[in-house]
């Protein structure tokens, strides 16, 4: 049975940068290539520099661009030559690869009985000079008609996109290089269901923890960064900051959160089977949402302070003459305190995310019945892990209610950013704001509706 097992692991692709996979290789699945680069790192004379930021992308086509960084991606998914092979794993362990191996099998599986393109986003990489000669999502333009939302204040990134003068591409070339599960999601095999952990909310749940765990700050350094003292200098800094510097300054920083949003999307499963229209229709309003829930754990509600970055910043120090802008930052920090106050674990905001993600109601979707199937199993999911970990807040009414009573909210800060920015737009016709964040928000074509 294992060594049958161990024959199968090949299914898996490999965690370092994607590709066809051998095997274990000192601890991690990896492909014969990342296994071979990181025996030839083990040489003493061996030190590798990053020409970047230390932040770049490792995968299939840009491996071999950065060896800091590739290596640094090796160690964080535990690869060592101390390292147990598969033989002398835990039983944990080994239960965990025979879980993935089910669930690469079910993905194959759904794959194989689609339509050609029902699984827009999940093609052959490209390569990077292919991507420099499209726009939008995925090579895939779209109109500026499409309307999508979001907000430019008070957001932490943990990887930075690629981009370029075209567009920005979502592709698997930006998978976000702390990943280490990276399954690309499908809709749920009921077979696969049946036979492994026999209840599809239970695999919701891990699913959705582990794209939240790998697109996401850990909860443990943010925390750290809350309890260190402020930072005075950094803070008298950004209140210095003129009205166009915070603006570019917080687009930049929301751009990066977006990426990792788009990352966490492309992990829930049943996601890449919707079709493309609805797939970007989707990512283009749901993006502000998500950073609004996203923004909630970052913040300190006792200093009322967000971690921007790498320092913690008050509410003030967003300060902007114009009254709308103000308007829009309070109503951003009131509404992600709400959340923070609800003390949601990370499991639950990872369910939450993907429950307004995919909420059905959204204008221009086509494919409102797969939409909803999903959006129904979110909500099954979320209300078994909330009724297990809250009691109800007032009378009978319950965390989910509240939860579900905040999207109006959500919506209502869309608009008010689409306003806020067209006003700011017309007042700096010549800003130039980041590719993606003028893709998701329709900049050009933003109206003042003040």
């Amino acid at each position: 049975m294992k060594n049958k097992l161990l024959a199968q692991i090949e299914i898996i692709p490999c965690k370092v940068c994607g590709d066809k996979s051998s095997g274990v290789h000192y601890g991690v699945i990896t492909c014969e290539g990342c296994k071979g680069f990181f025996r030839r790192s083990q040489s003493s004379v061996v030190n590798y520099q990053c020409p970047r930021n230390k932040q770049c992308v490792v995968d299939r086509v840009n491996r071999n661009r950065c060896q800091y960084c590739r290596l640094q991606k090796c160690l964080k998914l535990g690869m060592s030559r101390d390292a147990v092979k598969f033989g002398r794993m835990s039983k944990k362990q080994r239960e965990r690869v025979e879980d993935e191996v089910r669930f690469h099998r079910a993905q194959m599986r759904a794959q194989s009985d689609a339509a050609p393109d029902s699984s827009v986003f999940d093609t052959q990489t490209p390569s990077s000079s292919d991507q420099l000669h499209h726009g939008g999502y995925n090579g895939y333009a779209y109109s500026n008609n499409d309307v999508g939302y979001n907000s430019p204040y008070g957001y932490q990134p943990s990887v930075t996109p690629q981009q370029t003068t075209m567009g920005y591409d979502i592709s698997t070339d930006y998978v976000d290089s702390t990943t280490t599960y990276e399954p690309r999601s499908t809709m749920i095999d009921s077979d696969f269901i049946g036979h492994t952990d026999g209840d599809i909310s239970d695999v919701l749940i891990k699913t959705l923890a582990d794209a939240h765990a790998n697109t996401n700050t850990k909860l443990d350094l943010i925390h750290e960064m809350f309890r260190k003292p402020p930072d005075v200098t950094r803070i008298l800094f950004y209140k210095g900051l003129g009205q166009q510097e915070i603006w570019l300054d917080c687009a930049e920083k929301l751009t990066q959160m977006i990426q990792n949003i788009i990352e966490f999307a492309k992990l829930i499963p049943g996601f890449m089977r919707l079709s493309q229209d609805d797939q970007i229709m989707l990512l283009k309003s749901g993006s502000f949402e998500l950073a609004i829930v996203r923004m909630s754990r970052l913040l300190d509600l006792q200093q009322n302070a967000v971690l921007y970055g790498d320092v913690m910043l008050p509410q003030e120090a967003f300060y902007s003459p114009d009254s709308y802008e103000m308007r829009l930052v309070t109503c951003i920090f009131e509404t992600a305190k709400t959340i923070a106050e609800l003390k949601l674990t990370e499991t639950e905001l990872a369910l939450y995310q993907s429950l307004v993600l995919l909420w059905p109601e959204r204008n221009g979707v086509r494919g409102n019945t797969e939409i909803q199937r999903l959006f129904s199993l979110s909500m099954n999911a979320i209300r078994q892990e909330l009724e297990a970990n809250h009691a109800p807040l007032k009378g009978d009414v319950t965390v989910l209610d509240t939860l579900l009573n905040k999207i109006p909210a959500f919506r209502d800060l869309s608009l008010m950013h689409m306003q806020v920015l067209g006003k700011f737009k017309q007042q700096h016709p010549d800003i130039e704001f980041p590719a993606l964040y003028k893709e998701l928000f329709s900049i050009d074509s933003t109206q003042d509706t003040t």
